[in-house]
């Protein structure tokens, strides 16, 4: 069968490669540029923990090595500190902060040895058709020429050539932000810490007041963004050194402190959603699909996960055969996720942006627009938590065991330390990504003994033998506990982490319709609806 075709070799589309190639299944990379990254330390991400961990599983590199994770968060309004947040706890995980051609690099290295994906540079697209067999695109170029595929990903930016060609809109607004951004080494008073200063003190009037964010990097580095006023006008070097040299000086409280500045970049904001994700075998992802990143929200962090969503719906399409509910859940489920995650940043930014007024000086109103902030910097709330799939055409419905857990159907799940087939111990996390469904049985005590001794024991051989039947292949692991969960509880995860259901003990059969309607079957309630309208015309 011919490879995935991608065209794009950004992060998105090269962790899309990877994921597809860690569940067999090859593709070609389709890169219209010299296939290396300009280093710019003025152009970083933030990862979330379950994206950390993406990328960590698919380079083999502990991010912690390349990236710095935050020790703490604080806010600051004026001169009054108004949040402070410690990383201390395991319950509140550190994002993770690192240059995007670092990320970029771990990528193409581990795609360096990966028999599975063929990386074709200086190849631009310019046209692409389809019929019911597979695609065809061709690139100009010195290598131009046709290459066949089953399937094509447009992962080709914000400019995507994928979405002109195939006519999809882009609407949305247009510099919803600017930023003035400046990389360089110094010494802050809060070491490892983010900040978010909003009205900073040195800067009392105007517009242009606005707000400064510093988000550490590795070796001392910080990377800096104050938001400009609106329109277009030009950030010249004196006005960004001037910005560098009051705001050292403003929050060390003396004399601007030494700083080497290593680079410097405007970031233009923009709010866009394409009109459709999906068109017969080709699909949209990451900034050819969407536009986002006001309020602190992370628009690469959305696009690495649109790969993960696609990654194990097309491996499995690829091995079985089309299927056409589970490909189309792929814009059900991101699309809907983002276009959520726009509205609320369209509906705070006029609060948030909107200048004083009489709301400014409403009590409590400026420690509600630093939760809403914080949550966008931190990855938490409507802002910038992670999606959630509840109304995914893949959810199960009215299955009779369901139970409830601290993780909701369609969240990302907990990473719990589990014990795999083979009996090491293992992090839930480290076995997604893999193309199996996972079933986790919760059983307390089995940690102290040796596998052998409850392989065979209690419930155990039941619901062996009810993942053996599953509709798709699915790997059985065994937890002491889950948040929420009571012991002999079941949980079926997605390859992609996401909680399909959790149930009350061991139900082949509740287990195989949630198995099912994971894949794209028929759901449950659909079945039932099928027999008993059959039954009636018997």
């Amino acid at each position: 069968m011919d490879p995935v075709i991608i065209v794009g070799a950004g992060p998105v589309g090269l962790t899309l490669a990877l994921a597809l190639a860690r569940q067999d299944v090859p593709s070609v990379i389709l890169d219209e540029g010299p296939g290396k990254d300009e280093p710019r330390l003025a152009r970083t991400v933030v990862l979330r923990e379950d994206t950390a961990a993406l990328m960590e599983r698919l380079t083999g590199v502990a991010l912690d090595e390349v990236g710095c994770h935050w020790a703490g968060w604080r806010s600051l309004r004026r001169k009054q500190v108004m949040r402070e947040v410690s990383f201390d706890d395991p319950a509140e995980p550190a994002p993770l902060h690192l240059a995007q051609h670092v990320l970029t690099g771990l990528l193409r290295e581990a795609l360096a040895g990966e028999r599975l994906v063929k990386i074709a540079a200086d190849s631009r697209l310019d046209t692409v058709e389809q019929e019911k067999s597979g695609v065809t695109a061709h690139t100009r170029g010195p290598k131009g020429t046709w290459w066949r595929g089953s399937y094509l990903v447009g992962c080709d930016g914000p400019r995507s050539t994928v979405r002109k060609l195939l006519d999809i809109r882009f609407p949305g607004r247009t510099a919803v932000e600017r930023h003035a951004v400046a990389a360089l080494r110094t010494e802050l008073p809060w070491e490892g810490e983010a900040l978010l200063h909003r009205m900073p003190p040195w800067r009392t009037s105007g517009p242009s007041a606005g707000e400064v964010s510093g988000r550490p990097l590795p070796d001392g580095v910080w990377r800096l963004d104050w938001l400009l006023p609106p329109g277009k006008d030009l950030v010249t070097p004196e006005l960004l050194v001037t910005r560098v040299r009051e705001t050292l000086a403003g929050w060390t409280d003396g004399p601007t402190p030494p700083y080497d500045l290593l680079d410097t970049g405007v970031h233009t904001v923009h709010h866009r959603l394409a009109r459709r994700w999906r068109v017969g075998r080709v699909f949209l992802a990451g900034d050819a699909a969407h536009l986002l990143g006001a309020l602190g929200t992370q628009e690469l962090d959305e696009g690495l996960r649109d790969a993960d969503n696609l990654a194990w719906k097309l491996a499995l399409a690829w091995h079985h055969g089309p299927h056409e509910a589970l490909l189309d859940s792929y814009q059900a489920e991101r699309r809907g996720v983002v276009a959520a995650r726009l509205r609320a940043a369209d509906q705070a930014l006029p609060l948030l942006r909107g200048g004083g007024g009489l709301r400014a000086y409403v009590p409590g109103s400026a420690r509600g627009h630093d939760a809403l902030l914080a949550d966008g910097h931190l990855g938490r709330g409507v802002l910038g938590a992670p999606g959630v799939y509840a109304d995914s055409p893949l959810a199960p419905r009215h299955l009779e065991g369901e139970v409830p857990v601290d993780t909701e159907p369609g969240a990302p799940v907990a990473d719990v330390r589990v014990t795999a087939e083979d009996g090491s111990f293992v992090r839930l996390r480290d076995r997604l990504g893999r193309g199996a469904l996972l079933v986790v049985l919760v059983a307390p005590g089995t940690g102290v003994w040796d596998r052998k001794h409850w392989v065979t024991a209690g419930v155990m051989p039941r619901l062996a033998a009810a993942v053996a039947a599953l509709p798709h292949a699915a790997e059985l692991l065994v937890a002491e506990s889950y948040p929420g969960a009571a012991a002999h509880s079941v949980l079926l995860v997605r390859p992609d982490g996401h909680l399909v259901t959790a149930l009350s003990g061991v139900r082949p059969a509740d287990l195989y319709a949630a198995a099912e309607a994971t894949v794209g079957g028929p759901r449950k309630a659909d079945a039932d609806a099928e027999a008993g309208a059959g039954a009636g015309a018997r």
